[in-house]
């Protein structure tokens, strides 16, 4: 299995990546990834399994393949701080063969705080040398910014100073009350990095969804091609 994973990624990397895509798979990236307090709740979808217990296992799944084939840096909102908002860290910048490093800074989370991921892409965004070089960010959260930050103004930001950079975004066991797109899957505020920077937006409630998720956007494309879970970026 492992040896198939890498002859995907090969593959994938000589592939053309689709029209309109403004990054290429191989670029750096930071992972912007959600440790609030929220995380520990228990999902829906795996009785007795915690959000973040669902979201170790999916990033243990993906990161290996995906490391080998460009620097990966790690952006952590949530434990420390004063337990709400103050709460941003960043982990380290891009580096290669970073899975190990990453997998293990999420397994020691203990999850608490608020959700300041406005300021966590920030930070990752400052950790690309956005202004200067090209990039992605990849954030995963459980739902929308509550430590006051815009996102909106922060991507219109990105997309004025930073056309190299992209923003991805995942929603991972999005409350299903909210507002809801045309497919039926959920909405959150931070949609706007994705959609003003070129980016995609996509909704994740089971493991293996998020795991396919991750592959979408940290991947290459023909990840993309093999996940259920994108959606198209408007005007796609």
């Amino acid at each position: 299995m492992r040896a198939l994973s890498a002859c995907l990624l090969s593959l994938s990397l000589a592939l053309p990546l689709p029209s309109g895509a403004q990054q290429s798979c191989t670029d750096d990236a930071m992972i912007v990834f959600d440790g609030s307090g929220s995380m520990a709740e228990i999902g829906v979808n795996m009785v007795g399994v915690a959000k973040i217990s669902e979201a170790r296992l999916a990033l243990r799944r993906v990161l290996p393949s995906v490391a080998a084939a460009r620097r990966l840096g790690l952006v952590i909102y949530g434990p420390g701080g004063d337990r709400t908002c103050r709460n941003s860290e960043l982990r380290f910048g891009p580096q290669w063969e970073a899975a190990p490093r990453i997998l293990s800074e999420v397994d020691a989370l203990r999850p608490v705080g608020g959700t300041p991921l406005t300021e966590g892409v920030r930070m990752a965004a400052e950790a690309l040398d956005y202004r200067n070089t090209a990039g992605a960010v990849v954030l995963v959260t459980d739902g929308a910014e509550t430590c006051g930050g815009a996102p909106c103004a922060l991507a219109a930001e990105l997309a004025e100073n930073a056309p190299g950079l992209v923003v991805h975004v995942i929603g991972f066991k999005v409350d299903m009350r909210g507002e809801l797109d045309r497919g039926g899957r959920p909405i959150i505020a931070a949609r706007c990095l994705a959609d003003r920077t070129g980016g995609r937006y996509v909704t994740a409630q089971t493991l293996d969804e998020l795991a396919g998720a991750l592959r979408l956007t940290l991947g290459c494309n023909l990840f993309g091609a093999l996940s259920p879970v994108a959606i198209p970026r408007p005007g796609g």
